[in-house]
């Protein structure tokens, strides 16, 4: 299982993106004309072959409206996981006690001639099972595919400024107690400094530092320029950390 994509929550998408193609680097890859359905506009952003996303909620009564509104403002809102059996992961979650929110799919047309339709298909734990942040587990197919953002996502990663998103920060009040949940719910370890290894990526469960509460809360990114690793930026109500 592996780190994918992460998704924040703001209350205007413009200037967060703005800030992220200006800071990071980035390139805005797709808007997924279906989050209409759901009350949500969004943009994608590839980070190597990784995908920073942003929502906006534009009705009432949305989840993303619920996590503003939750912790304040803008912030980190969704963690995405890789898996090669999806089929086997909701099997293993529903078994354990954890509802779904989510389960359903889509397959990507593709414009390249004689080339097959990318597919994938998720499911997303309710985040008061989880705690901290909606968690959804995908299988891609083929895996090196991402059809949440679009056929050619690969054709708008840019790494001049980043080029890898390693490691997440989820805070809490009670670090441990969150770690030994979102443990249970990829059946995984949790080492004794509350993190848990993925098989390319960590999850760290930290003191919540911003009296904002359970959440996610910062990420890693690989710097290009070696001489930046060490600086901050703080986006959308959220900590990249250059590494």
């Amino acid at each position: 299982m592996r780190l994918r994509q992460i998704a924040l929550v703001a209350t205007e998408l413009r200037p967060v993106e703005e800030t992220i193609c200006n800071e990071l680097g980035l390139e805005m890859c797709y808007r997924d004309p279906g989050l209409a359905a759901f009350g949500l506009r969004h943009g994608l952003y590839p980070i190597g072959d990784r995908i920073l996303e942003v929502v906006v909620p534009k009705q009432p009564g949305t989840t993303a409206e619920r996590f503003l509104e939750r912790r304040g403002g803008d912030g980190g809102y969704m963690v995405l996981l890789q898996t090669d059996d999806v089929d086997a992961e909701r099997e293993r979650v529903t078994e354990a006690g954890f509802r779904l929110i989510h389960d359903g799919g889509l397959v990507q047309p593709t414009t390249a001639p004689g080339e097959d339709p990318a597919s994938i298909h998720g499911i997303h734990l309710h985040p008061k099972d989880v705690g901290g942040a909606i968690l959804s587990i995908d299988q891609a197919n083929p895996p090196e595919s991402w059809a949440w953002a679009g056929y050619d996502w690969e054709y708008h990663s840019r790494s001049g400024v980043v080029s890898d998103l390693i490691a997440i920060d989820i805070q809490a009040t009670d670090p441990a107690e969150l770690a030994e949940r979102w443990g249970r719910a990829l059946d995984r370890t949790v080492e004794p400094n509350h993190t848990i290894e993925l098989s390319d990526a960590t999850i760290r469960f930290v003191e919540d530092a911003d009296g904002r509460g359970d959440g996610l809360a910062a990420a890693d990114l690989v710097a290009t320029d070696r001489s930046r690793a060490g600086e901050t930026l703080e986006i959308c109500g959220f900590r990249f950390n250059l590494v």
